[in-house]
């Protein structure tokens, strides 16, 4: 089942006996997680009925004897396991979820690791549970995601804006979904379309000077502006590491070098190859003209180096701002 899936059933209050949320995403096994340990019990049914454990401190004996422990003064009880990924023998809550009890809801808390599929505890799990396999969504998926996170809060956010979020943050969906919470409370109720000055007020990213403008001022050959947002990433190291410079302009060149040998350069073919909003495709037929196909590949060489040489191979002396500039230079020029 989907996180999506699993939460209208526990909106609608129907529950299953056992959770097993495993997965490479953490934020969408703790958004099932923490909606069970609001919503499953009242206050007043929590005190006596209401089990938090952790995979470090437990055992699965021990899950498996708070799981068989009728409620109090309730019809449920609810067992949660965080980090369950520090157990040990987790194969042994077999013993369990074969006949597990129907007032206990069971919560496996599995972060980062995946159950073998071939393993009993997974088939078992399959019948008499639910399975939420949380995947890590792509840095293409992230801005669609964004807009997707602000739609439960009645609000839409500008394609640009959402890319400054993902430039700057990346795929961690926890980090994201906290800026945004924070810029929900802060904005009023009329501001329904988030735009990057919003992003630059609220949460510090500058909506001039980031990696989604450096890559602009690239493809557009634009020295000046280029020379500008590096001399601020050199004045700004923490906040704008040469890696996530190198790693968006990277994305950004291999993504021409594909749009080059498209046939069709239709707006929506073009969006579905290279898996971006369309908004953007015209950065893409620009930056298609200042450069061709050899000198694509050029910048992508010129990245691989540098990318290199700020990790250390190849360079004594020179600073991550120096590396930058070079690096900025000599791809435009």
């Amino acid at each position: 089942m989907t996180y999506q899936d699993i939460l209208q059933d526990l909106k609608n209050k129907k529950y299953s006996p056992v959770y097993f949320l495993m997965g490479e995403e953490p934020y969408f096994i703790d958004l099932v997680t923490n909606y069970i340990e609001q919503n499953a019990l009242t206050e007043e049914e929590k005190t006596f009925n209401q089990i938090v454990l952790y995979g470090k401190d437990t055992d699965v004996p021990g899950i498996i004897e708070s799981s068989r422990r009728f409620p109090m003064m309730s019809s449920q009880q609810v067992v949660i396991v965080r980090e369950a990924q520090g157990l040990a023998k987790i194969e042994d809550l077999i013993y369990y979820v074969d006949n597990p009890l129907a007032s206990t809801i069971l919560v496996i808390n599995y972060k980062y690791k995946k159950l073998d599929k071939r393993k009993k505890l997974f088939k078992a799990l399959g019948k008499k549970g639910v399975i939420l396999d949380s995947r890590r969504l792509y840095d293409d998926k992230i801005p669609a995601w964004i807009n997707s996170y602000l739609g439960t809060h009645k609000k839409k956010i500008e394609p640009k804006a959402a890319m400054i979020l993902t430039e700057f943050l990346g795929n961690d969906l926890g980090k994201i979904a906290n800026e945004l919470d924070k810029l929900v409370l802060i904005l009023d109720q009329a501001d329904v379309l988030i735009s990057p000055k919003h992003i630059e007020e609220n949460i510090g990213i500058s909506k001039d000077y980031n990696n989604f403008e450096l890559n602009n001022a690239l493809a557009q050959r634009n020295v000046l502006k280029a020379n500008r947002i590096v001399k601020y990433f050199e004045s700004n190291p923490r906040s704008n590491p040469i890696t996530l410079s190198i790693t968006s302009m990277y994305f950004f060149f291999s993504k021409l070098l594909n749009y080059h040998f498209l046939k069709d350069r239709s707006r929506r073919n073009v969006a579905s190859v290279l898996k971006i909003d369309p908004y953007f495709v015209q950065d893409y037929e620009r930056a298609s003209k200042n450069y061709n196909p050899s000198r694509t590949v050029r910048a992508i060489s010129l990245l691989r180096e540098f990318d290199l040489k700020s990790k250390g191979f190849g360079n004594v002396s020179a600073s991550h701002g120096d590396l930058l500039k070079e690096l900025v230079y000599k791809i435009i020029h």
